[in-house]
């Protein structure tokens, strides 16, 4: 089940925090819950990623993206993801979500989003997001344009950049049946 309260608060209580510019680390707080536990009692590898919208969507609103989506009826769409998971995160324990806006290609941004227990990193991501609208996605330039900081370059990291061009060489299925 996807955790709309979660995501409520998130948006509510993002209100509420001091403004985030892009370069800078989004945290929020967590406990593993009931709902968001596997059989083997800890936080399941898809729900990872389910959470990790949090971090995003906490960095939307503090950023002011949130509220241009809103204004403009675009909406925001995750095109790929790469994650790494080191540590478990078992029920009852608490963590921290860290997000952050690594770059942007000219088309997707790239938010870099890690789970910590402690000092433990439990799991890192690469997510690539766009903003879209009725026509299709709305290049990365033209939405930072309209954002308040919008003199952030996003230059992105090399490690980055070769995990598009490795995404761009994986086979893609035909859409016509053999």
């Amino acid at each position: 089940m996807y955790p709309y309260l979660l995501t409520l608060r998130t948006f509510l209580t993002a209100k509420f925090r001091s403004p985030l510019e892009f370069h800078e680390t989004g945290i929020i707080k967590l406990r593993a819950g009931i709902l968001d536990i596997d059989h083997y009692g800890e936080v399941n590898n898809g729900r990872q990623l389910t959470l990790m919208d949090l971090g995003r969507y906490d960095l939307g609103v503090r950023g002011g993206l949130m509220k241009l989506i809103s204004a403009k009826k675009w909406g925001f769409a995750v095109g790929g993801s790469s994650i790494r998971y080191r540590r478990r995160i078992t029920f009852g324990k608490k963590y921290e979500l860290r997000s952050r806006l690594a770059g942007h290609d000219g088309r997707w941004f790239y938010f870099q989003q890690e789970m910590w227990c402690g000092e433990n990193i439990c799991s890192s991501a690469l997510i690539k997001a766009g903003v879209v609208s009725k026509q299709g996605l709305v290049p990365a330039p033209d939405v930072l344009m309209e954002l308040p900081d919008n003199d952030w370059d996003g230059e992105l990291p090399e490690w980055i950049r070769a995990w598009i061009d490795a995404e761009s060489q994986r086979p893609w299925p035909s859409s016509t049946p053999k």
